[in-house]
């Protein structure tokens, strides 16, 4: 089931997850997920979603946790450094991205990100810091 307040979250802060067709399924300071269902216009020439979609919806489901983690007076954040490992492909259903805080500080806030299938295989694992503004 997805989380409407969730997703207008997403799409009113970032457009480019609208569409990409991003669909949040739950959110809250302690874990934000998402999901991208697979379109062959999101694909490779093989089939497999695009390792730039995988990214971005990492980049948008840690960007939210980033946010929903923000401590007093914080007013936003922005990637400055992600690293991201590509364990499998995704070549039918969902991929899924759950985000969880591992520091949230005065000035950066560090989110871990993985992503699964649909049978639950760990597609990637993206660990990225924002910045507070």
């Amino acid at each position: 089931m997805t989380d409407p307040e969730g997703t207008q979250l997403f799409h009113r802060s970032m457009p480019f997850s609208e569409r990409l067709g991003v669909e949040v399924l739950e959110h809250g300071a302690a874990l934000v997920r998402s999901r991208l269902k697979w379109d062959e216009s999101l694909c490779t020439l093989g089939g497999a979603l695009h390792g730039g979609a995988l990214m971005a919806l990492a980049d948008s489901t840690g960007a939210v946790c980033a946010f929903l983690n923000l401590p007093e007076g914080g007013q936003g954040t922005t990637t400055v450094e992600s690293k991201t490992n590509f364990l499998r492909a995704v070549r039918s259903g969902y991929a899924v991205a759950s985000s969880r805080p591992l520091h949230a500080g005065r000035k950066f806030v560090v989110v871990e990100t993985e992503i699964h299938d649909d049978d639950g295989k760990l597609v990637a694992k993206v660990t990225q810091t924002q910045a507070v503004l």
